[in-house]
Formats: C-alpha cells, sequence, structure tokens
C-alpha cells in the first residue's frame, strides 16, 4: 500500500494507529528471511533495490523478489543459481532468466525507453558472462545496447572493423580479462565514455582478474573509468545512468 493510502486509510479510520505506523515503516524497509529489504529505494533513487543472489539460499531469493514485487517495482535478481531461477520462474511466470548472465527479471512497469543505445564490447567470448551482465542490466532500465563480442587486441583488425557501429553508442562498456588493454585502447579512439569491467578470466598470473584490473586502473587512454572485477551489473547500470543524462 502507497504511504497515501495508508494515510488516507488511517484517516477515515479504517486503520488505527499500530497498524499505521507498521504499514508506513514496513513502506521504507522491511526484514524477512534474514534479508532488510530497502522499499523506498525506488523513491530516493529512481530504482528499487536489485537483489544479489550470491550466497542467498532460494527461499531468500524467492522472499526478497515476492516483496520487492509486491511493493510495485520491477525486480532485478544478479548471480542467481539455475535452482533459484527455476523457483522464480515457477512463481513468477512473466519473470526472465539468462543463464549466461545468471540474472533474473521482473518487469511489472515498462521503463521509459531511451533512443541512444549503449555499447557493450567483449575482448573474448569467455567475458560474455560479465557483458551479458551488463547489457541485460542497462536493457532491464531501459537502454538500448549494441553487443559487439571477440574484438580484443589479439586480433585488433575485429574492433576496427565494428568502429562506425561502436561511433553511435552514446557510452561503451568495454569487458576483458588476460591482461585488460582492450577499454584502454577503445579510449584513445573514440570520444565517449568508457567504462572498463575487468573479468576473472585468464591464467595464473591473471590472479582471477586482478592483472586486468590493475590495467585498466592504470590506463593511459582518458575519459577511461573501471568497476570491479566481474562487476557486469555495476557497469551496466553506472552506463544506463550516463545515457539517462
Amino acid at each position: 500500500m502507497a504511504i497515501e493510502e495508508i494515510l488516507r486509510a488511517f484517516k477515515d479510520g479504517q486503520l488505527d494507529l499500530d497498524e499505521a505506523k507498521s504499514q508506513l515503516s514496513s513502506n521504507y524497509f522491511e526484514e524477512i528471511e534474514g534479508t532488510t529489504i530497502d522499499h523506498s529505494r525506488q523513491v530516493r533513487t529512481g530504482q528499487a533495490e536489485v537483489i544479489f543472489a550470491q550466497s542467498k539460499t532460494t527461499a531468500q531469493v524467492l522472499s526478497a523478489f515476492t516483496r520487492i514485487a509486491d511493493n510495485g517495482n520491477n525486480v532485478l535478481a544478479t548471480r542467481v543459481r539455475r535452482e533459484s531461477a527455476e523457483a522464480l520462474q515457477d512463481e513468477f511466470p512473466d519473470s526472465t532468466y539468462s543463464e549466461t548472465a545468471n540474472l533474473a527479471s521482473l518487469v511489472l512497469n515498462e521503463p521509459e525507453r531511451l533512443s541512444t543505445p549503449i555499447g557493450v564490447i567483449t575482448a573474448g567470448t569467455s567475458d560474455l558472462g560479465v557483458a551479458e551482465e551488463a547489457a541485460l542490466t542497462a536493457e532491464f532500465y531501459g537502454s538500448p545496447v549494441v553487443r559487439i563480442n571477440d574484438v580484443g587486441v589479439a586480433g585488433i583488425h575485429r574492433l576496427f572493423a565494428r568502429l562506425d557501429e561502436i561511433k553511435t553508442c552514446r557510452t561503451l562498456v568495454v569487458v576483458a580479462g588476460m591482461e585488460g588493454a582492450l577499454p584502454s585502447v577503445v579510449g584513445g579512439l573514440v570520444a565517449k565514455p568508457v567504462i572498463a569491467v575487468p573479468t576473472s578470466v585468464g591464467y595464473g598470473a591473471s590472479f582471477h582478474g586482478l592483472a586486468a584490473l590493475l590495467g585498466m586502473l592504470n590506463s593511459c587512454a582518458s575519459g577511461v573509468s573501471v568497476v570491479n572485477i566481474d562487476n557486469g551489473f555495476g557497469a551496466g547500470f553506472q552506463a544506463h545512468r550516463i545515457n539517462q543524462l
């Protein structure tokens, strides 16, 4: 129930003081299954709370997903295991799940669809899971996405062949593992904000993405910012925020 409805019901005598206080409190946050759900985030920031499902039980994911939906908000959950995804789809037949990105979503209210696209670029196919998390996040919030895959520096001509397409995008998410060089190359070729995403893809000395992270943080290209290792969601969210401006 919206705050205005609660206050109106209290004024009309349909709710007593204690019940009204309880419902107002749960409109801001609610504790359920060991999770405190931030219901007011949609009002404060424009986007509802996102469920980080990694290490959560299926029951915890399902209860959080349910309460966010019950509050009338679109729901996005990242790092969702197949077991949890199946439970969500049983409960919410209209929800979608990407096994590539391990991302589940439910759209109750169609977001404003922006006209300018975001580019999501991968160095290699092994980076695709993180890239899809970024792409699907941006699409969930209303940004169209141009996907450009497997154009890493080992075959740089593949990137040059897509430059005209890349330049149509308002901002770029560039995803790479190994040495993490691709965002620097892209940043030196286009007049667009570049959000670099290091992935944990690589052999031993990549240190599970640390080598790529340090390479991106030390980029000599202007306009490159960096999110955490494998944080496709953070990159997609930030790219959409830029696209909204």
